[in-house]
Parts: structure tokens; sequence; C-alpha cells
């Protein structure tokens, strides 16, 4: 009676299988085997489940898939993969298991010197699905207006303006995400933190370029959101690893977590040409200049100067100023000086989504402020659900699972996880061995805008292209400007960073239009990046003074 009951209550979920079975045994006896006609069913099912568990492989897997694509009027033959690569430590032994996606131009042989980019998305925890599912990838997910995509089926077809015509693609997913996952004895949180998770995609990098024959090809790196907090320590490991890269990608960049301490009032600047920006496209300015980026360059002088001084003062700001600037702001964010002055002149990111369209009972995205939602509580205080995410989540999901399985023929019992999050225990390590002086700076807010300081210092044909989208609100776009304003390079090194904007949110590829300009800038710039790289004349000295004279 007892060994049904708990048979009863392993399956039920009731208690772990260890208890379970300690219960069982009997004091002086062996466990009969699992497969005996002695053993219990604890003991079966327990067996039973264990065959079926689903791991990730050791030995490397690849599926590929030949397809074409047209851009700019020429037609392109790729082959697309979808595999493993597995990450080893310094002795050899297996540590985990890197999900990839790739686009490689047909014709082109082992060695090539085709320049090849490795792409990500952040989170932390995130994997990659979206940045392939929506960017520069030969095939996408089409979206139109900041509306709500409607269900399936979905709208997924060649891509115009992929990257393919000028870079290889290589779609990484971080360990613990998708069907990224440690192996052996390795645990999750080894590989959850800031510096574990660049070794690992340091490794996953160096593991497929010499997998694949690819050390002489120009070496790119594309990360959104987290995935450029990535980027900036990546490319500092990867060049103290042996590969000296060509050009690093920020796509809505996040390079300093240190400014979201509370009680400093940097986040507050860092927004307010966001908000402005948002306040614009909803049409809640009374003097509404013709674009949004009128808008955005008022409100980037206010936040450096009045703004600025008057957070400053904390406390000790006087009722005359304090009025001026909540008068100001109100004239480039479209809330009430009252609202304004009764937060201390300090608008913290969900109190502006829930007041700014609050009249029509309305709150605008996180992700992207061009989308808008409807709460229960209308007079609540703060956003129940962020729109922008609502809005495309479903469709993105289904259509990459579509077309991981239906068209690239993967095959896998692993569940393909959204989310390392989704799992109980995640946590991340937010500590930080930047580069510097001596040991290097430990960080516990990490700042790799650092790191890529040095890899540009000397590396002088590193470009950085910084590709920011006006409506962001998850990682604004003058926070950006703010961080790698701050990297300290010196003028003559300066000219290898490059910003560009768009009419879009935080996945600024959403909007069509957005994504064509994306395109037409990035093919510019890796032209640029190549040229510079057979120049017998580097753009930049390593000394950082200028340019020497051509031969």
């Amino acid at each position: 009676m007892i060994v049904r009951f708990l048979a009863l209550a392993l399956a039920a979920g009731v208690v772990p299988a260890s208890a379970a079975l300690a219960a069982q045994e009997t004091p002086g006896r062996d466990k009969a085997p699992a497969g005996s006609p002695t053993a219990s069913n604890a003991d079966k099912m327990k067996s039973e489940a264990e065959a079926a568990w689903a791991n990730a492989p050791i030995a490397e897997t690849e599926t590929t898939h030949r397809d074409a694509v047209t851009i700019d009027g020429r037609r392109y033959g790729y082959t697309a993969s979808a595999g493993t690569l597995t990450i080893r430590d310094i002795e050899g032994k297996p540590t985990a298991s890197m999900f990839y996606t790739a686009y490689t131009l047909d014709g082109v042989k082992p060695g090539t010197k085709r320049p090849i980019t490795f792409l990500y998305n952040g989170g932390p925890g995130s994997p990659s699905f979206w940045l392939r599912m929506g960017s520069f990838a030969p095939i996408r997910l089409r979206t139109t207006n900041p509306e709500f995509i409607r269900p399936a089926p979905y709208d997924v077809g060649p891509n115009p303006d992929s990257l393919l015509d000028k870079t290889d693609l290589v779609f990484l997913d971080a360990i613990g995400t998708g069907y990224s996952r440690p192996l052996g004895d390795m645990k999750p949180a080894q590989f959850y933190g800031v510096d574990e998770d660049v070794d690992a995609f340091a490794k996953g990098i160096l593991r497929y370029v010499t997998k694949y024959g690819r050390w002489m090809s120009p070496k790119f790196l594309l990360g959104e959101s987290y995935g450029t907090l990535r980027s900036g320590a990546l490319a500092y490991q990867l060049q103290d690893r042996g590969m000296a890269l060509n050009g690093v990608v920020l796509l809505s960049s996040i390079m300093n977590y240190g400014y979201r301490q509370p009680g400093l009032d940097q986040v507050y600047l860092n927004y307010l040409p966001s908000y402005a920006a948002t306040a614009w496209y909803h049409n809640r300015l009374q003097n509404r200049p013709a674009d949004v980026a009128t808008i955005v360059a008022e409100a980037r002088e206010f936040a450096n100067g009045p703004y600025m001084s008057a957070l400053a003062k904390g406390q000790s700001i006087s009722d005359a100023e304090r009025d001026q600037v909540a008068n100001r702001m109100s004239q480039l964010i479209g809330l009430s000086p009252e609202f304004i002055k009764r937060a201390n002149l300090r608008i913290d990111l969900p109190r502006f989504q829930k007041e700014l369209l609050r009249s029509d009972a309305r709150t605008v995205g996180r992700f992207d402020s061009r989308y808008t939602g409807i709460d229960t509580d209308a007079a609540g205080e703060r956003p129940e659900t962020d729109a922008s995410s609502d809005a495309i989540s479903g469709a993105y999901i289904a259509s990459f699972n579509d077309y991981l399985s239906t068209i690239l023929g993967y095959k896998t019992d692993l569940p393909y996880r959204l989310s390392a999050r989704d799992a109980a225990g995640f946590t991340w390590n937010w500590k930080h061995e930047a580069p510097g002086r001596g040991q290097g700076q430990s960080q516990n807010n990490p700042n790799t805008a650092i790191d890529l300081a040095a890899a540009m210092r000397a590396n002088p044909y590193l470009k950085v292209l910084s590709m920011n989208g006006y409506y962001d609100m998850a990682t604004p776009f003058f926070g950006t400007e703010n961080d790698l304003g701050h990297m300290m390079l010196e003028r003559a090194q300066q000219s290898n960073l490059q910003f560009t904007y768009y009419p879009a949110g935080h996945m600024t590829y959403l909007n069509p239009e957005a994504l064509r300009r994306m395109k037409a800038d990035l093919a510019h710039w890796y032209d640029d990046a190549l040229s510079d790289a057979r120049s017998a004349t580097p753009p930049v000295p390593p000394s950082g003074g200028a340019p020497a004279p051509a031969n």
C-alpha cells in the first residue's frame, strides 16, 4: 500500500523521486534492478523517464537547406544550416552545446575571404530567434504597422533587405536558451553571468571559425539589446585570444548598467529625448515640429543643460527653477507641469507609459512606444503589460518554430527555450572584470564600453556602428550616446564610431521603412570597413594621434 501511494505521489509530482525511492528501500537489502520482476513501479517510472530524457548532443549536429533570395535585383543562392557547436574547456572536456543557424553564400570554398557576421540577441537569457526571423537573414517575418499581428498563418518569406549580399550570417543562442545547453556535469549557473556568457560566446565563435575554415574571413559582430553589452566585452576577448575584428554593430544598446542604480539621475536624462520622440509620434505636443529629429535635438539640448543642472541640485532647487524646468519638460514630453513637479522632475518609465495617453485610456509600449495597449485599470500608475511585446511575440515564436522544423528540418526532442529565465533558480552574475591597469577593473554593475574602447585603441581598423530607434524605451538612444561618448577615445579614434537613427523602436526592423534604411546604411558601412582593412595605411594610428601620411 505504501509503495502504491508513493508511486502515485511521484507521478503527480508530490514528492521527489529521491525521497520516494529512499522510503521504499529496506535496510540491509540491495535494491532490485529497474527491469527485474521485483522492481517497484516508482523504479520503473524513473527508469523510463531517464531513458526518454532529451539531452543536448555532445557530437556536433547540422542540417542544411538550399534556397535563394533576390537582393537589389540580383539572385543569391545560399545554404541555410541549423546545428550545434560543442564548446570545450582548455583540457578538451565538452562543457556546452551551442545552437546556431547560419546562412552562407553558395559557390564559396572553405578558407574564403568573404565576410562573416555573428549575430545574437540579449536578455540576458534570450535566444536569438528575434534577430533571426526579423532582421537580416534571407528569410523573415514581414511586419507592417505598429499593431497586433493577426493570428496564423503568418507572412514569412524572402527578405530583399538581407545582408547576405555583403556577409555570411551566423545566429547564435546563448547557453540555456533555445537549444543551447550545458553538457555533462556543468550547471547552467556556470554560464549565467557577464563574463561567463562572454567566454561561452568567444569559444563558440572560435569553434565555428575553426570548423568551417573562416579564419581568413573579415569578421563582424552584431548584437541587440543586452547583446551589445556582450559585444563590448566579446570584441576585447576575441582580440585577446587572437581574433581581431573588422567591425561591431550595436543595435539598441545598453553598454552600462551602472546608471540604473537607485539614487542616480542619469537614467532620467537618458529617457528624456525618447519621451519627446514618443510624445511627438502620438501628437501630444502643442507646438509639434514637422519631424521627430527636431524635437529630439531640442530635448538633447535641454537634457544636457537646464535639466541636468536642475537634477544635480536635488532638493535644494528653487521653486522658480522647478517651475521653469517643469514647464519646459511639459512642452517637450507632453505631460502636465503639475504631474512633472509631483514626480520631482523625475519621470520613471512606467509612469510615462501610463500617463501620456491616459485621457484616451491607452498605454504606450516599452520596447516600441508606437504601440498602444489597453489596461483593465485605466487609473493605475503603470501599464499592466507591454503592448509592443504582446503585439509581436506570438507571430515570432510560431513562425520561427515552423521555419526551423518544416523548412530547415531540424529535429530534436529538446524544447526550444524562449528564455533562460523560464527555469527555476535563474540568477545572473553581474560582476565583470574590465580591462585596465594591473589586474583590471572589477565592476559590480558592468560597463563594457570600457572593453570596447580598449579593443578600438589596440585595433585601429575596428569600426563600430551604433544603430538606434527613436521609439525604443527599453534602451534609450540618448543613454547609448552617453555611454559611447564616454569611452574617452582620442579625436582620430572617434572617426571609427558612427551613429544612425530610425523611426522605430527597440526592434528597429519591425518597421519595413526602417529596415530598408538600415540595410542601406549597413551596406555602406561594411564597404568602408573592408576598404580600410585593405588600405596600406590604417585609418587610425594605434597611438591615437593624427593619421600618418600615406606612402
